[in-house]
């Protein structure tokens, strides 16, 4: 990955994230990497564990917005990516969800934010 394209992708998820926290999300951890996927932010909802897969996107090529670019691959990395997670004893019982949120890369704009967008299963 090119420096300008992790430099623009680190901006929107900084951005996704203090969006959330303006909806009284908490962060838990950011770019949690392992060995099937990464997470780019986890954080809390209520009672809600929820993995936050940030898509900063200069354009809308082709009428593609951000969130559509999770592809099923995509939703099955992370869910091996967040089971790793939940194996942890502190967040093992949490329930959980995956939500997608949409960044313009020029205007660093939520373009959409997706909550529950794919199922765990």
């Amino acid at each position: 990955m090119s420096r300008n394209r992790q430099s623009i992708g680190v901006r929107g998820e900084l951005e996704a994230e203090r969006y959330l926290r303006a909806l009284g999300y908490r962060l838990v951890a950011r770019n949690v990497r392992y060995r099937v996927g990464e997470l780019d932010l986890v954080m809390v909802d209520g009672a809600d564990l929820v993995f936050v897969e940030v898509r900063t996107r200069r354009s809308c090529r082709a009428g593609i917005k951000a969130q559509d670019t999770v592809t099923v691959s995509k939703q099955r990395r992370l869910l091996l990516a967040a089971r790793c997670f939940l194996a942890d004893p502190r967040y093992e019982r949490w329930p959980a969800r995956f939500d997608v949120v949409g960044i313009d890369a020029e205007t660093l704009d939520v373009t959409a934010h997706i909550r529950a967008a794919f199922e765990a299963g």
